[in-house]
């Protein structure tokens, strides 16, 4: 059975590590016959959400920016892969921007089921994304219908590109896009 995945990756650096090990996910979801659609907030305009709640009610922000064409996106996924880099142990701020952004579903029937992410951080440690995770959790409790999928914590990853170098984690990615 084809999935429609949307795999948003988070980190403005070209080419970034998380970047890399996201597009490795999107080869073995598209190998495993998957419709996937692959974005990257680098260059959107994406706004602070301002807590007014009003999409609440409209099923609609009030802001004009990228995000009216994300939203969509989200909504009518079967899988989400979030990608990012792992900041101060924690995920980036555009993703939790996104993330914050997507308060319009919280009212509305969404497709999307299983949810993952997917970190690089120059922490080898395993817990080095636990925060993430936990945050990405906090956010997927809001949708009834989803569940966290599981993670890959790219650790170890000290220099721009690097993750390309990594035999090990490009297979995780790899497998993890292609057991969706």
């Amino acid at each position: 059975m084809t999935k429609k995945i949307l795999i948003v990756s988070s980190s403005l650096r070209g080419g970034s590590n998380s970047e890399i090990l996201a597009h490795e996910a999107e080869k073995g979801a598209i190998d495993a016959g998957n419709d996937v659609e692959f974005i990257n907030l680098k260059g959107k305009e994406i706004k602070f959400c301002i807590g007014c709640l009003s999409c609440q009610k409209t099923l609609k922000c009030v802001q004009k920016d990228d995000m009216v064409d994300l939203i969509g996106k989200v909504q009518n996924a079967d899988a989400i892969i979030f990608a990012t880099p792992i900041y101060y142990y924690e995920m980036s701020g555009q993703l939790k921007t996104f993330l914050d952004r997507c308060n319009p579903l919280y009212p509305q029937e969404n497709k999307f089921k299983d949810v993952y992410l997917i970190t690089s951080a120059y922490d080898s440690s395993e817990k080095a994304a636990d925060r993430a995770i936990n945050g990405l959790k906090g956010w997927i409790e809001c949708f009834e219908q989803s569940r966290f999928a599981g993670a890959l914590v790219g650790g170890g990853i000290d220099a721009p590109k690097s993750a390309a170098n990594r035999e090990d984690l490009l297979k995780k990615a790899y497998e993890l896009g292609k057991n969706i």
